[in-house]
């Protein structure tokens, strides 16, 4: 039985300020990925706080929305089977120093104590993920 999926994806703005975007995309593809929509968009601080609200009381939590914030990023809705966690696999570990060799935050992560610039973020499923995903695709027209 097939489990196809659809799962939201963003390149920060570090990773498109270095035009990694064309790279990173073709990793998806290349990893079996179908972008089914993708558009370049410059997020206001009050929709970052909206999108990582379940952060609201970490430590990090400011500086991630003034970075989210900080320039234009790659917003992806990306399929495949079991595509949430396909996408969580390429990806990598948080730290670039302990992902796997031809993830893409191996590839392309600056630091540890730069986690929260690191080059993307997924999401997918039910719950938070799922309404991250309705919002995104309603209010940027990628339905």
């Amino acid at each position: 039985m097939s489990n196809i999926e659809q799962t939201l994806s963003i390149i920060k703005p570090d990773a498109m300020e270095r035009n990694l975007d064309g790279e990173i995309k073709l990793m998806f593809e290349k990893d079996g990925f179908k972008i089914v929509k993708e558009k370049k968009i410059k997020l206001a601080k009050s929709e970052a706080e909206e999108f990582y609200k379940v952060h609201e009381t970490k430590p990090f939590y400011n500086d991630l929305c003034e970075y989210l914030s900080s320039g234009p990023i790659m917003v992806m809705i990306l399929e495949k089977e079991n595509a949430v966690l396909a996408n969580r696999k390429l990806m990598g570990a948080t730290n670039p120093k302990d992902a796997e060799e031809g993830t893409i935050r191996e590839k392309f992560g600056i630091s540890a104590k730069m986690s929260v610039k690191n080059k993307i973020v997924v999401t997918g499923g039910t719950g938070r993920f799922a309404q991250s995903l309705k919002k995104i695709k309603s209010k940027y027209n990628f339905i």
